[in-house]
Formats: C-alpha cells, structure tokens, sequence
C-alpha cells in the first residue's frame, strides 16, 4: 500500500494553523466583570472637581496606590469632573481600593462525553476550550494529559466611594470584581476602573456584566 506523505504533511501543517489560530484567539479573550453601583444625588459634573484618597489609610503616600490612582482621575475626567489642583478645597473626595486574592486550583476533566470536540467518529481536532460558563480562559490540549487541565483562577476587584466633602455625605459606592487566570493588577486594575466606569453612574442598586474588549496586540 502506498503512502501519501505529502498529503499526511499537509494535513499536520493544517491542524498546527488550527492550533496557532485558536490559541491566539484564546489570548484576545474579552475581560468580564460584575459591576454594583449605587448612588444618591450624584451632582452632575459641571463644576465639580474631586480628589482620589485611598480607602486604606496605610497606603498615603504609597507610590504604587497613585499609579493605580491615575486610572481613576483619567476616569473622572473623561466623565466631565475636574482634578482638584488644591485637593483640600475639592468639592468631591473619591477613595479607591483594590486588589487580587491568593487564587484557588481547579481541575476539569474532559473526555468523548464531555467535550464538544468530540462526535460520533472521534476527536474532531484542534484545542478544546476548558473554562466555561461566565468567565472561559485559558485552553486545553487533550493530546499531552489524557483529559485532566489543572489551572488556578484569581479573583480580583476595586471598590469606589465618592463623598461631598462639605459635609461629607456619600453620594456614590461602587465596586467591580473579576475572575480570572491573571493575577497581575497592571492587568487588572485598568480593566476593573474602565468597568466601573462604563455606563456610570448606572442604575443605583443593579448589578450588571461588563464587557471589555481584549488589548489590540
């Protein structure tokens, strides 16, 4: 019996593009958080100028807290409030916390059951998605394991409070939580503020899923 070697070679260079394309896609994944807001009386911007404090009195001074900071008054801006230049005559103080926890291990199993890369005449191909459900990261190779991905997911977040300082009233609690494969808060953060900010205020007391585009690489 003959053997096509050309044809076998073809259809090993098809599947590693199949690969190289869904791993990539893997890597654009969109970032999705929950997003709670409330408010009260949230004046609108036009002439209000404010001051970002950390929520952790530990962290004044900190020159990491202002980097993070930094996120929150473009935020601000963009929404029309003005950066205080005298942040003790600000009409509003907007304090800012975030962080990322310790992470926790989770372990799927895939198989000809499981996996909708598997049909009636076998494994289709290619690299089987392992999360799903609400946050889908990350990606799985049944061809190196026999079936079983092991994998630590963080969750992460940021909380906002913005209070009138004349009398120091709050008008405004947000905050924005994440899971993820990441843990890195240069990541997270920016993503968690742009959250936060989409659609503010929003609609005091709702809960809504927020969807960022992936970074363009």
């Amino acid at each position: 019996m003959k053997t096509n070697r050309n044809g076998g070679s073809s259809r090993v260079r098809a599947v590693a593009v199949a690969v190289l394309l869904l791993a990539l896609a893997a890597c654009a994944s969109p970032f999705k958080a929950d997003v709670s807001r409330f408010q009260a009386q949230l004046p609108p911007p036009a002439g209000q100028t404010f001051v970002v404090v950390p929520q952790d009195a530990a962290m004044n001074g900190s020159i990491e807290f202002g980097y993070y900071a930094r996120y929150v008054e473009q935020a601000m801006i963009a929404q029309g409030y003005q950066l205080a230049t005298n942040p003790e005559q600000s009409t509003l103080v907007v304090s800012f916390d975030y962080g990322v926890d310790d992470g926790r291990e989770r372990i799927r199993s895939w198989g000809p059951a499981m996996s909708p890369y598997w049909g009636p005449w076998g494994y289709r191909g290619g690299w089987a998605p392992y999360g799903y459900g609400p946050w889908g990261y990350g990606w799985y190779d049944p061809w190196f394991d026999g079936g079983v991905e092991s994998y630590t997911v963080y969750t992460s977040g940021i909380s906002m409070n913005i209070d009138r300082r004349a009398d120091g009233q709050r008008l405004f609690e947000g905050q924005a939580q994440a899971v993820s494969t990441s843990n890195k808060l240069q990541y997270l953060v920016p993503n968690l503020v742009q959250a936060m900010f989409t659609g503010f205020p929003g609609n005091s007391g709702e809960t809504v899923r927020i969807t960022i585009a992936p970074e363009k690489k």
